[in-house]
């Protein structure tokens, strides 16, 4: 018996969403359906260059996306400012909600959005694709290796990827009415997502924005980092930038064991990733090398991590439209704690970098 898929409606034509067309697609349990821009010619265009399926519908307003019946699902990837104008439209006309980050420009526009989904009984999740790939659980694995790893002690996150000067002028991230939170949001999103992920999603109790962030004329972050620290002692630290060479590090340190990974927003290779962990290591006599040697792991997948995302989600649409589930309340939970940080981030750099409280 042939599963019918999870027929997806995109609002906007973003670069982004070039990336999850093909997700969408690849995906076995979803497809496209119907994409609708404020330039009918624009969303013709998009669907033509991204495969969508000759059956699919091309609509000239995302309205009309919304009020499609036939419409399971929208990934809405507009910018920031529009995230709860859409977010809540498309939760009041029951489409379940694929939500690319940040969700949005703070904590109470975030919580607009999820009252609007629990109202209406749809599923939410936002656009954090490193999250889905199976590296992460094996990683995961390792970090929760009492026997190897140990207790966490310190996490450090770093994400950068230097703009050119058109990007600098022009792109939508660097527009305050439009994606205001500027690096930090884009970027920032995912070390902060990844430090939570670290610590099993504990919250920090205060929140320091480290000095020498950067703002364009604006006032959007080109640049800043943070340092966080725990009750029991944990510390971490984050940098994001769109001034530097791309670099996409975590690394955790534990009372046993060390994991490094270089590239875990994007793997440098599709469906091949790869993470480095050392437990109990020390110097060899008269310190002439390490014992035992860092050991490098390698896993694939059989189908890239923005489809792994969009087969996750849509496996849950699945079981809430055909009445065998609500929906999974972890996503919004996981993205909420990440956008507190975030606003806290923010408020101490707004604050001369002082210390704020982070207050769930």
């Amino acid at each position: 018996m042939v599963e019918t898929p999870i027929r997806f409606g995109i609002l906007g034509c973003a670069d982004i969403a070039r990336k999850l067309s093909r997700a969408i697609t690849i995906s076995p349990n979803s497809t496209l359906y119907a994409i609708g821009s404020r330039s009918l010619d624009k969303a013709k265009k998009f669907a033509a260059e991204n495969d969508f399926p000759p059956s699919a519908k091309i609509y000239d307003s995302y309205e009309a996306v919304l009020y499609d019946p036939d419409v399971d699902a929208v990934y809405v990837p507009l910018p920031t400012s529009l995230h709860v104008k859409w977010a809540v439209l498309a939760a009041e006309k029951k489409k379940h909600l694929l939500l690319e980050k940040p969700v949005a420009l703070n904590v109470a526009e975030f919580d607009l959005i999820i009252e609007a989904c629990e109202a209406n009984g749809v599923q939410f999740m936002d656009g954090t694709m490193w999250m889905h790939h199976p590296r992460t659980v094996k990683i995961k694995e390792f970090l929760s290796d009492s026997e190897q790893f140990g207790q966490l002690t310190t996490v450090h996150s770093i994400f950068t990827n230097g703009g050119d000067e058109d990007f600098l002028k022009n792109d939508i991230r660097v527009k305050p009415e439009l994606d205001g939170l500027g690096a930090l949001g884009d970027i920032g999103w995912y070390c902060i997502r990844s430090i939570l992920w670290v610590v099993d999603y504990e919250l920090p109790k205060t929140v320091t924005a480290l000095r020498g962030a950067i703002l364009n004329e604006a006032g959007v972050i080109l640049a800043c980092g943070s340092s966080f620290e725990w009750e029991d002692g944990k510390t971490s630290t984050f940098h994001c930038s769109f001034l530097s060479n791309m670099t996409i590090d975590i690394t955790a340190i534990g009372t046993k064991g060390t994991l490094h990974l270089h590239d875990f927003v994007i793997p440098q290779e599709e469906k091949t990733a790869t993470f480095s962990a050392a437990s109990k290591t020390g110097f060899m006599e008269l310190a002439k090398g390490w014992v035992p040697l860092p050991s490098q792991y390698v896993v694939t997948t059989d189908i890239p991590q923005e489809a792994c995302m969009v087969r996750e989600f849509s496996r849950l649409v699945k079981s809430i439209n055909e009445g065998n589930s609500k929906p999974e309340t972890v996503w919004a939970s996981i993205s909420r704690k990440t956008q507190l940080v975030l606003d806290a981030v923010k408020e101490s750099i707004e604050k001369g970098f002082q210390p704020v409280q982070v207050v769930a």
